[in-house]
């Protein structure tokens, strides 16, 4: 079986959620560096693999490939301790995961990349302060979840605490204050101290 070779850019939250996934699963992988900031996303190389020009992209075997971070985690998590089997859980996982893209990692996510990876504040101070609300809305759903759970599903650590965590334990990077949300914070020690946990910025068990 091909080692499964991963196309990412290292700052990126949704990369990290494959990254993550990947070392605590134990599951060895390439890891290609695609640099998003020089566009290395829009050639025709790249676009042959995703046409959507974004990255993480997960090369399963030679000419397999499959993008959207929430996507590959389901893939990757099938049969695994990290997506319930049970029907009901299960969904409740994809809730979540949907939440993330559609709720929290527009607002999120974005001001994160505008501050502190393409360093613009002032040039998108407009964009930013429009995106402040509803990402503070986002995470009032997650504290108040998270007042009565442990974890998002099923009290047990999922793909759905991968997919959340990605961005906002570093959402101070996009001028979210997180002192305000004690039950995020705590459940943001709980990811942490779990067997395999890899900082954002490792590279995990990939080459």
């Amino acid at each position: 079986m091909e080692m499964l070779k991963l196309y990412d850019f290292l700052p990126s939250g949704n990369g990290y959620k494959i990254r993550l996934l990947l070392t605590q699963i134990g599951m060895p992988f390439e890891r290609v560096e695609v640099n998003i900031l020089t566009k290395e996303t829009q050639t025709a190389e790249f676009l042959s693999k995703n046409p959507n020009g974004k990255i993480p992209v997960l090369e399963i075997e030679s000419g397999k490939y499959l993008a959207e971070s929430n996507a590959i985690m389901i893939y990757l998590s099938e049969g695994t301790e990290f997506l319930p089997y049970d029907r009901f859980l299960r969904a409740q996982v994809l809730r979540w995961l949907f939440f993330e893209q559609n709720s929290h990692e527009p607002f999120i996510a974005t001001s994160r990349f505008l501050i502190s990876i393409l360093g613009k504040t002032e040039e998108y101070k407009e964009v930013i302060e429009q995106k402040r609300e509803p990402g503070y809305a986002a995470l009032r759903i997650m504290e108040n979840h998270l007042t009565s759970h442990y974890f998002f599903v099923g009290k047990r650590y999922t793909i759905a605490d991968m997919g959340l965590f990605a961005y906002t334990h570093v959402a101070n990077e996009g001028g979210f204050d997180l002192t305000q949300f004690p039950a995020i914070q705590a459940w943001i020690e709980r990811v942490k101290a779990q067997p395999g946990y890899i900082s954002i910025t490792e590279v995990g068990s990939g080459e």
